[in-house]
């Protein structure tokens, strides 16, 4: 298994340990979440593969991974979404967030940092990571969200209320 790092919560590395144990033991970890624009304002989202360990088949950002100890934090969010979407695109850190979700015998204690990229076409999608995509405006989103809040991951909603504040022209 992988190794994700952990931190306070000002970010900085306290240790390092393997990923589901962190998870288990509901570690403050850090995360990063990728957020990808078209010139249309509409954002790309996945819909987690079902093999996925944690929240299977629901539907979340563009790209949300742990980067690797040694490793700078957007480099990596760079390096996975073409791993994950085969997007490839210069990314812009915008806001960074720790939130913790119950995931039964999961939990996620992340300090997220939160990245933007434009990209128009379509995704080169990655079946072991996301089993569907689209492209939707923030306002249907939202919208969607709203009626439908059992389909999405539990940290997209902070995301996107935060994003709701951000242009998408600061990419």
């Amino acid at each position: 298994m992988t190794d994700i790092i952990l931190v306070d919560e000002k970010d900085n590395q306290i240790g390092v340990e393997e990923k589901l144990k962190a998870h288990r033991g509901g570690k403050l970890h850090r995360a990063f979440s990728v957020l990808i624009f078209n010139s249309k304002g509409e954002m790309l989202l996945q819909r987690r593969a079902k093999t996925k360990y944690h929240c299977p088949g629901l539907w979340a950002n563009t790209c949300c991974s742990h980067p690797r100890p040694g490793c700078e934090t957007k480099e990596e969010a760079e390096r996975r979404l073409r791993e994950e979407m085969g997007v490839d695109c210069q990314l812009k850190e915008i806001f960074s967030f720790i939130y913790k979700a119950d995931l039964g015998e999961l939990t996620e204690h992340e300090l997220d940092h939160v990245f933007l990229g434009k990209f128009e076409g379509s995704p080169n999608v990655n079946k072991e990571e996301a089993d569907a995509w689209k492209w939707i405006s923030v306002g249907d989103l939202k919208k969607d969200m709203r009626e439908n809040p059992e389909i999405y991951v539990p940290w997209f909603g902070i995301i996107v209320e935060k994003i709701s504040k951000v242009s998408p022209q600061q990419c």
